[in-house]
């Protein structure tokens, strides 16, 4: 749980509210004076400031402006003394939340950090899906309406303030890792830094240099000693990408240094201490992976407590013209077409398409329709999509496979699914009739002479 900031410069008020406040359930953070303070907003996040009006080096004003400056959500209650209301309402008007005046009741103070803590919390509701909080803090804008997406939403904004690791689930392209940066951003470690690792881009045998560095000497070649990515993102975030295919000896070192914050570089003896906070991803499927003695167990279940799985575009209904429209508007400004809009029959074509590389094949496609556009339209043939395909829950069972192809004229499509029926049908007739010819002509209504041509014209011989 985020602290509330307690700023009072008399030691014996500042113990009695502080008091007050982690009797009413709240952690707390002291400063002695403005300056101190400000360092405090600058470095964290708070719940809530609770500041006096005058303070030594800095004050309770500068303390609100600087609080305001590092994350608007913030709100700042401020303790005035008698005769200072009329300075306490302008700081109100510079966006305070609300003031108090001394000799401060407890019960009143309690209420009112109450109600400032719930304003914040409405104030961030859905924070990752707001462009304006997204331009603010510097994380790119996940977009989505999408209750799938809502709900992974919310679920990264209860867990960022933690240090717990995050399993985020999904397939390729959904956006796995600006739901990580998204979680550094929104916790404490913001201000250090994030480092990314694509377990699967590595090879095998230089995944363990890459993550834990190695000393002078270590092996030919090792001139000077490297530091790794761990140690790279200490007192930050480190977001190992496809985790499932870390070699399973990396995965026991990986293993120990998520329970001891601890490890050696290749080729060293001297332990290293890390404060980090990790995060992982995948689009395999680990429960298989430990089945199958690919993954160890243990660390699944200690990377897995809190699994967040991110949906595919396909899954996301209306979320395909959201990104779309969200994907044009930037490259507008990029190729500098202004009027650039889809055309009705580009939106139901975006809408109808499968999406298998997710958000990122629909970012590609966008670009590429907005360089190819003649006009201030985007037209359906600018996307240069695959044409569309009926969904297997539309079609009798077994009657086309997903490689079935669509390209073409509509001879040449309606030909090649003649082909793909009949090819089912003999196939399946000959195999019940224990493939005597005769009995599957009789069973298909075809002459046995039909039947043998059909067969070789199929390559059904064998």
């Amino acid at each position: 749980m985020e602290a509330v900031l307690l700023v009072e410069d008399k030691a014996e008020l500042r113990a009695m509210l502080r008091k007050a406040l982690e009797k009413a359930g709240y952690a707390v953070d002291e400063a002695p004076d403005g300056a101190s303070a400000i360092e405090k907003v600058r470095s964290r996040r708070y719940l809530v400031v609770l500041t006096d009006l005058k303070l030594p080096g800095a004050s309770g004003l500068d303390v609100l402006r600087e609080a305001r400056r590092a994350d608007a959500t913030i709100p700042v209650i401020l303790i005035t003394a008698y005769g200072s209301v009329e300075e306490a309402v302008t700081a109100m008007k510079d966006g305070a939340f609300d003031f108090i005046q001394k000799p401060v009741e407890l019960e009143h103070l309690k209420l009112l950090v109450a109600r400032a803590a719930r304003q914040q919390e409405l104030l961030r509701e859905n924070l990752l899906l707001r462009e304006e909080y997204a331009e603010r803090y510097g994380f790119p804008r996940i977009v989505g309406e999408d209750p799938s997406m809502q709900a992974a939403s919310q679920m990264v904004q209860r867990v960022a303030p933690t240090d717990s690791t995050v399993l985020l689930l999904g397939e390729s392209g959904t956006g796995k890792e600006l739901f990580a940066r998204a979680l550094h951003h929104l916790s404490k470690r913001e201000g250090n830094s994030f480092v990314a690792l694509n377990c699967a881009a590595i090879p095998e045998g230089l995944v363990e240099n890459e993550l834990f560095g190695h000393e002078r000497g270590a092996y030919t070649g090792a001139g000077a000693r490297k530091i790794g990515k761990l140690e790279l993102a200490h007192r930050g975030t480190i977001f190992l990408d496809e985790i499932g295919e870390l070699p399973l000896a990396i995965q026991a070192k990986l293993l120990r240094v998520l329970e001891e914050r601890r490890f050696e570089r290749v080729g060293g003896t001297q332990s290293i201490d890390i404060d980090v906070r990790i995060i992982v991803a995948t689009n395999k499927n680990l429960q298989s992976a430990v089945e199958q003695k690919t993954f160890r167990e243990d660390l699944y279940f200690r990377i897995s407590s809190i699994p967040v799985t991110i949906p595919p575009l396909r899954d996301r209904g209306d979320d395909v013209a959201l990104l779309a429209e969200h994907f044009l508007e930037r490259f507008r400004r990029e190729f500098r077409k202004p009027a650039l809009q889809f055309s009705r029959e580009s939106l139901s074509r975006l809408r109808g398409y499968h999406w298998p590389g997710n958000v990122r094949e629909l970012q590609n496609a966008v670009e590429r329709a907005a360089i190819l556009a003649d006009g201030q339209e985007v037209d359906a043939e600018a996307l240069q999509l695959p044409s569309p395909r009926p969904a297997s829950r539309d079609m009798p069972p077994g009657m086309l496979t997903e490689e079935f192809l669509w390209d073409g004229s509509l001879e040449d499509v309606a030909q090649r699914a003649v082909n793909h029926v009949e090819r089912f049908k003999i196939d399946t007739a000959l195999r019940e009739a224990k493939w005597n010819k005769s009995r599957a002509a009789e069973k298909l209504g075809v002459s046995y002479k039909t039947l043998l041509h059909k067969i070789r014209a199929l390559g059904l011989e064998n």
